[in-house]
């Protein structure tokens, strides 16, 4: 995303810890636990890096630093969690911002700080429409721009892995983009491999239609809105 530096938002008290996690699911059980419903989901900052495996302990899958390519801070979506007969979290599988679309990993426990997330986005491309919900109930409804035929926005669950500034308000991404963790099915040559982003555009004709190189452009104004209430960790369902 060449002209897009990072807006870092310190994560100062983090609202979720691993031992709360623990406790707020009563007996221990060294099961796999879904973690997240429709109203909350959780962040998960790696704070100094992280490794994620394919298993628990398994094979390495990938690494990451504390910050991404564009220095924002790493963050996963965690979408479940192992503990010990401790009742202390030993791993998390997050969703992760690589390809394949919609992998996933595990990454230690201690790796982690945890962040609860009450907004959710919907997007639908049949309707070109984006949905943003805050715990559970809808609070914005707008119409989007979606990728051309050539250039075709993947559909699928991801996350909002980073919140960007552009340095120019007027250019191409408008105002802010949040960044997710899909990337082009076709632009695979493209810097940093053809991320996907919700962004504002300075082609307001392009809303509501099959335009973009793959990402999803609201009018600069609604995304204001929508950049100001969505945190890291946002789920985002990308449907037909």
């Amino acid at each position: 995303m060449r002209g897009l530096r990072a807006l870092v938002v310190l994560v100062a008290a983090l609202s979720v810890t691993t031992a709360g996690v623990s406790e707020a699911h009563g007996a221990c059980s060294t099961a796999v636990h879904p973690l997240g419903t429709q109203r909350v989901a959780y962040a998960g900052y790696a704070t100094h890096g992280a490794v994620a495996y394919r298993t628990p302990g398994g094979a390495e899958l990938a690494r990451f630093g504390a910050r991404n390519v564009n220095e924002y801070p790493t963050v996963f979506a965690v979408r479940a969690w192992t503990r010990g007969r401790d009742c202390r979290a030993r791993w998390y599988r997050v969703q992760l911002p690589i390809r394949p679309n919609g992998s996933t990993g595990w990454v230690r426990a201690g790796s982690l700080a945890l962040e609860r997330v009450t907004t959710r986005i919907v997007v639908d491309l049949s309707e070109r429409r984006l949905r943003l919900y805050r715990g559970g109930r809808l609070v914005l409804r707008a119409p989007v721009g979606i990728g051309a035929p050539a250039t075709p926005t993947p559909t699928g669950s991801y996350y909002v892995n980073q919140r960007l500034v552009p340095e120019d308000a007027l250019g191409p991404f408008g105002p802010a983009a949040l960044g997710i963790s899909a990337f082009s099915p076709t632009l695979t040559w493209w810097l940093q491999g053809g991320p996907i982003a919700i962004h504002g555009t300075d082609e307001p004709s392009s809303i509501g239609r099959a335009a973009s190189n793959g990402c999803i452009r609201l009018r600069n104004a609604i995304l204001r809105r929508v950049f100001a209430a969505t945190d890291a960790g946002t789920p985002v369902l990308v449907r037909p």
